[in-house]
């Protein structure tokens, strides 16, 4: 196995464990490759769920640009939600874990198509 399918199956197995959620193995792949080269930094692998200057660019960069979504609240408490179930004292969010649960928290798979 490569590098990044021992990654999808740790993410899988995050999805699995720690949020009780059966991963769809196809859009994990797709929002793992998404991700590009983050997945293989130490720091940029995971997402703070403390740190509101990264929860912002993962609002802007990711939910904005990426899904088209509209700036707003519903963005704010979408992203609160997939970090609450996720585990507010889980230390290690990987960032494409994260994403995921956003694609599917707001229905846009199709970003994914």
């Amino acid at each position: 196995m490569s590098k990044r399918d021992d990654l999808i199956a740790k993410y899988a197995d995050d999805l699995k464990n720690k949020c009780g959620m059966t991963p769809d193995m196809d859009l994990l792949t797709k929002v793992t490759i998404g991700c590009g080269p983050s997945i293989y930094n130490a720091d940029a692998a995971t997402v703070s769920g403390s740190d509101e200057s990264e929860l912002a660019t993962v609002k802007n960069n990711f939910l904005i640009k990426k899904l088209g979504l509209s700036d707003g609240s519903a963005l704010d408490s979408g992203l609160a939600s997939v970090l609450d179930t996720y585990g507010k004292s889980n230390r290690n969010k990987y960032r494409a874990v994260v994403y995921y649960m956003l694609t599917k928290h707001f229905n846009k798979e199709s970003v994914y198509n």
